[in-house]
């Protein structure tokens, strides 16, 4: 197979629109009606995992502060890396990824991510940003814009749910707003193609609820074609079967305030730009729509989860009966003051960094309502907002959490020690890696936890920093795993003791649902048929935890690991735990083989866990019929190159869609997946890591395919670090069952 070689990436010629604003130090003109800042001014400050984007306005401060490997990386620059020998062996393959790899480690131990792809979330920022009074700086501002072009169809000029998606009113409609608040022009040939098909697919009364949230908020929508988000909810005890505290965290993290504003009513007042908009999202005249009448209205492109008659007949009796002629004054504010109360207990629990970027900026939205634009909340959520923004050579987006540091970390840690990566010049990386993951272990519960339905904490780790502060149980697994093998590794110091990894192991324990199955940040606290009463549309599976192979598998193998260095810690508990776990994985099982999957793409995900799961207790493909059909699943699937390739249409669908094209993080998946399971026949790996060996480029690395990761089944999220260390891994475990071999 012909190597392919080592390539400087290349920009996407569409850019962000230039406005009449004053410019700053280094922004170069690309033509006239383009923009970009230089790339080679951004710098990437990560502070104990706080990562946050600087540019560096004087060539005394780019002098100061020289940009890094790691940083050109990101934003696609040439990043001046070797040639490497040329690997024919699967060892020398593996060495040579991690020898770039490497590369990208940040000062902290940890690795940076571009967690992109949902496309809503920028579009939240810069409404709230316009509404505080929140000035967004101008190389941000050019560079938001420069990545909504980059992420425009290229045939009908709109955007979808997420950067891989069909074209939504959700996405057009709130990215078309977030580029005219920035300074974006109406006569703008891009947007004139962007609001034409906005009109086509209805205008932005079509839109799901989320979107009329937010133009409700701007002022550009009447609060009366937005379905209700009472807060009178919250005061409903506990026991009751709906209570909020029972939806799944981020649901309930984002209806806390969104509960609140609604109640409030808060309009942004009118400014010739809002004014200007009530003309160009519709289809006919602002002051001629009956809004009350579109509460319901939503484009197909946008019904994922179409609502169900008994949701629409709760918000019928909401609107007619229980607002106008039933709530009274008083229990209005008592649930307004406790929504407020939970939107300040959640700001002070993570420092404002909040649980994600959507709650994010809800939450100062509510701040800057109850207490002013110079308040404290305020001034410190503007400073964390930052915590969220990326910047890539597409332009600056908004990542889907505060990044991805802590998953990253424990899995390159895995993949290291799967390939033999422990010494001589892989030490130090992997000593920074266990330092990370020593600093951002949770050393106590969060204060008064049951008052703020949050789950224990103490000795387990999140999916990205300590300062976040939700725990996510495949994430302790995960990290809990890369802490018991590096620290028994000759050479490699005690960082973490015996009590706090038993105390990981406690949190672990009451995260069991009761079917067997994990979660991912709590166990299951309400009902599936919740699902009946998902508003959000555009997503599935929102309303309540569920069952996962993928944190099912984390936590078992986790377990067993714990076991085996330490048999009599729990031993009883641990084993009923595996138990049940395993009942679930068995039965999760499909007729055809296959896992589905939630956190990644998609049966290709779920399978590689399941698979895993299974052999930790011993049931492989000599020995076990459900086992030999998971891996007769993927042989059926494998492509002529040798690889495998999923779309991202099979979490849609929950039916196994293939990719036009294999992918190199997939295929290393179902490698791992088939030796995980001791399919004993190398050919087919063979093959597959001739693929993945090929795809190599000369320096290393492995060039971004198709998204990754998934979440509500509709929303795809990209999970860039994946292409490294997975292939490492299983490169390593190839060698480890059938030797080093030439595969080039």
């Amino acid at each position: 197979m012909a190597r392919i070689k080592a390539s400087t990436p290349t920009h996407n010629a569409a850019a962000a629109t230039g406005t009449n604003e004053a410019t700053i130090p280094s922004i170069e003109a690309v033509s006239q009606s383009t923009e970009k800042t230089d790339l080679l001014r951004w710098r990437l400050l990560d502070e104990r995992g706080r990562q946050t984007w600087h540019y560096l306005e004087s060539d005394k401060e780019m002098e100061e502060w020289p940009q890094t490997t790691a940083e050109r990386w990101y934003l696609g620059l040439d990043t001046n890396q070797p040639i490497l020998p040329l690997a024919k062996s699967v060892m020398q393959s593996a060495e040579n990824g991690f020898t770039f790899f490497e590369k990208l480690q940040l000062a902290p131990g940890n690795w940076g991510c571009e967690y992109g792809g949902p496309m809503f979330l920028l579009p939240g920022y810069v409404i709230v940003c316009y509404v505080t009074n929140t000035p967004i700086p101008k190389a941000h501002s050019i560079e938001i814009k420069r990545y909504l072009y980059n992420r425009q169809h290229p045939v009908d000029g709109g955007w979808g749910l997420h950067i891989e998606g069909h074209t939504s009113v959700f996405g057009t409609a709130m990215n078309y707003v977030a580029m005219r608040l920035l300074g974006a022009s109406e006569d703008d040939p891009r947007l004139i193609k962007a609001r034409a098909t906005l009109h086509k697919l209805g205008g932005a009364i079509a839109g799901p609820h989320w979107a009329k949230f937010w133009l409700s908020v701007l002022g550009v929508m009447e609060w009366d074609a937005c379905n209700p988000v009472p807060p009178e909810l919250w005061l409903l005890p506990d026991w009751a079967p709906i209570a909020p505290w029972r939806w799944w965290i981020h649901m309930r993290q984002v209806y806390v305030p969104m509960s609140y504003v609604y109640s409030k009513r808060f309009i942004h007042p009118l400014t010739p730009l809002t004014r200007q908009l009530r003309d160009e999202l519709y289809t006919q005249p602002y002051d001629t729509i009956d809004w009350a009448a579109n509460r319901n209205t939503i484009a197909s492109t946008d019904n994922y989860h179409p609502k169900t008659w008994i949701l629409k007949f709760l918000f019928w009796l909401v609107v007619t009966v229980w607002n106008p002629f039933l709530k009274p004054a008083f229990l209005k504010k008592r649930a307004e003051d406790w929504t407020f109360d939970l939107v300040r207990r959640e700001d002070e629990n993570t420092d404002f960094a909040d649980l994600g970027p959507v709650n994010k900026v809800m939450n100062m939205l509510v701040r800057f309502i109850e207490e002013g634009e110079d308040s404290y909340a305020v001034q410190r959520h503007r400073e964390r907002n930052e915590d969220f923004l990326w910047v890539s050579k597409e332009g600056m987006m908004m990542n889907g959490t505060n990044g991805v540091q802590t998953w990253d970390t424990s899995f390159a840690i895995l993949a290291a020690v799967e390939a033999g990566f422990t010494d001589g010049k892989w030490k130090p990386m992997l000593l920074r890696a266990l330092e990370f993951l020593e600093d951002q272990q949770f050393r106590e519960n969060v204060k008064e936890q049951n008052i703020c339905y949050r789950q224990q904490r103490k000795g387990a780790w999140g999916f990205s920093t300590k300062a976040q502060g939700y725990t996510v149980c495949d994430c302790t697994s995960e990290a809990l795993k890369s802490v018991l093998l590096l620290q028994r590794i000759p050479g490699y110091p005690t960082l973490i003791s015996d009590q706090r990894i038993e105390d990981a192991i406690d949190t672990l324990l009451t995260m069991q649902n009761t079917g067997g199955g994990f979660s991912s940040y709590e166990p299951q606290r309400g009902s599936e048929y919740m699902e009946y009463l998902n508003a959000a549309e555009v997503f599935g599976r929102i309303m309540v935890e569920y069952d996962y192979p993928e944190c099912t598998t984390s936590t078992v193998t986790a377990l067993s690991m714990f076991s085996k260095y330490y048999p009599d810690y729990r031993t009883d508990e641990i084993k009923k735990v595996i138990d049940g776990a395993l009942q679930y994985i068995r039965r999760a099982q499909r007729e055809d083989g296959s896992w589905y999957g939630s956190w990644g793409i998609c049966f290709t995900y779920a399978g590689m866990f399941a698979l895993e799961s299974l052999a930790s207790i011993g049931e492989t493909y000599p020995n076990s019929e459900r086992v030999r059909r998971g891996c007769q699943f993927f042989l059926d699937r494998q492509m002529p190159d040798g690889g495998w390739g999923e779309s991202y249409r099979s979490c849609e669908t929950g039916v196994y869609t293939p990719h036009e094209k294999s992918q190199v993080v997939q295929t290393a998946w179902v490698c791992i997946a088939l030796m995980e399971a001791e399919y004993p026949k190398k050919e087919p790996l063979e093959k597959a890591l001739t693929m993945i060996m090929g795809r190599q480029q000369l320096n290393g690395e492995w060039l971004q395919e198709a998204i990754e990761g998934v979440f509500n089944k509709s929303c795809m999220i990209s999970y860039p670090n994946y292409k490294f260390y997975f292939p490492v891994k299983a490169l390593g475990m190839f060698e480890k069952r059938f030797g080093n071999l030439e595969l080039l």
